[in-house]
C-alpha cells in the first residue's frame, strides 16, 4: 500500500518535458522542510492505496507519461515496484525527487530529476551526493536559487561533480524571492551551459492552486 496525496492530469510545469501532457502521481509525506516549499500539504494527507488502484486510476487518462512527485515519494518503499510496474505498461516513467534519500535502486527506465538543495533551503546537510553517482545521461539535476549565494554554490557543484558531462543540469527560481531576469543575467553572463525553467504551472493556474 502507498498513502497518495492526489493523482491528476495535467501538464509538465518543469524539466525537459516541460509542456507536455502528464499524469501525475503525488505522494504524502516528506523528510525535507525547505523555506520555499509549495506542496506543504503532502506532508501528512494523503489515502491508501494500492498499486493496483493506482494504476487503475492512472489507466483512466490518455496519456503515456506519469510522474511520481510527493512530498518526498521515495520515503515509500512500495514506490519502486510501482515505477517499475509502470515501466512495464510502457509508460515513461519521471520521478521528482529532493536528493536526499538513496536512488540506486530506482528502476533505471526511469528518469530521475534530482534536488541539490541550496543554502536558502536550509536543508543543505540533507543532499545525499553519493546519489550522483547513479545518475544516468537520461536523468535532470534541479537547483532551486534564491540568492545569489545559491547560485555562486551550485556553480561550485557543478564544477566539482562535473555535473554537466553527467545529465541535464537545471536551474530555476524560488517563486516570488528572485527575479527570473537576474538569475538568467547571471548564466548569460557566465556562459553557464545549464538549461534556464520557469514553474510554467504557477503561471498558467493560481500559484497556490492544486491538481495543476
Amino acid at each position: 500500500m502507498l498513502k497518495i496525496n492526489e493523482i491528476y492530469f495535467s501538464i509538465q510545469g518543469e524539466s525537459t518535458h516541460a509542456g507536455l501532457p502528464c499524469i501525475f502521481v503525488r505522494l504524502t509525506y516528506c523528510n525535507l522542510r525547505c523555506t520555499y516549499c509549495d506542496t506543504e500539504y503532502a506532508f501528512y494527507e494523503g489515502k491508501d492505496m494500492s498499486i493496483q488502484e493506482i494504476l487503475t486510476e492512472i489507466g483512466k487518462y490518455n496519456c503515456d507519461t506519469v510522474e511520481i512527485t510527493g512530498g518526498e515519494p521515495l520515503m515509500q518503499k512500495e514506490v519502486l515496484p510501482l515505477m517499475t510496474q509502470l515501466c512495464d505498461k510502457g509508460y515513461k516513467v519521471l520521478i521528482e525527487t529532493g536528493g536526499s534519500l538513496p536512488i540506486q535502486n530506482i528502476d533505471p527506465r526511469v528518469h530521475v530529476i534530482m534536488d541539490l538543495k541550496c543554502p536558502s533551503s536550509r536543508m543543505l546537510k540533507k543532499n545525499k551526493y553519493e546519489n550522483i553517482e547513479f545518475i544516468k545521461p537520461i536523468d535532470e539535476i534541479k537547483f532551486v536559487i534564491g540568492s545569489r549565494e545559491d547560485y555562486d554554490w551550485s556553480k561550485e557543484m557543478i564544477q566539482k561533480y562535473d555535473l554537466l558531462n553527467k545529465c541535464e543540469v537545471l536551474f530555476s527560481v524560488v517563486f516570488g524571492s528572485l527575479k527570473p531576469v537576474e538569475l538568467v543575467n547571471w548564466i548569460i553572463e557566465d556562459a553557464l551551459k545549464v538549461r534556464f525553467q520557469l514553474q510554467m504551472h504557477k503561471f498558467i493556474w493560481d500559484p497556490k492552486e492544486k491538481g495543476v
